[in-house]
């Protein structure tokens, strides 16, 4: 069953993820790499442009299928963080603020904000269509 998600990360580390090919989560963190499966969409929330001193950002920036197992990349000096490989829908960012209304993690005047700290969040189906909707991409989301 295919799942779908959320991951956090700054826009600069999710853009050079999928210019690359794949998503890396926690700072390359196993445990929410792990729970991903291959065929689940991901879509990338950034809340800021840098991973320090960014300014802010809060758009969905990437999104796309996964595609391969867990595995360790090697990243000199010595980081070796865990990833999956993700094919990549060429889509515009969408800002999440006119979103809110319409997502089930948000809608209410929910605390979206804390929600997105988690890291990694399950979405429904439909979130996911509705972001991708948003990202100029929702055709090609449904064909994955």
């Amino acid at each position: 069953m295919r799942r779908y998600w959320i991951g956090v990360a700054s826009a600069d580390h999710a853009r050079a993820g999928a210019a690359q090919g794949f998503a890396q989560l926690g700072h390359g963190k196993h445990a929410p790499v792990k729970r991903l499966s291959q065929g689940d969409g991901i879509v990338y929330y950034a809340p800021k442009s840098s991973l320090t001193e960014g300014v802010s950002v809060q758009a969905f920036v990437s999104i796309g299928a996964v595609t391969s197992e867990a595995y360790r990349a090697s990243q000199p000096p010595d980081f070796m963080p865990w990833r999956r490989d993700v094919d990549y829908f060429d889509a515009r960012e969408a800002p999440i603020r006119p979103l809110l209304d319409s997502l089930s993690f948000s809608r209410g005047g929910k605390n979206w904000g804390m929600v997105m700290r988690r890291g990694l969040v399950e979405i429904t189906e439909e979130d996911f269509l509705a972001i991708a909707a948003a990202m100029g991409v929702e055709e090609k989301v449904r064909a994955m």
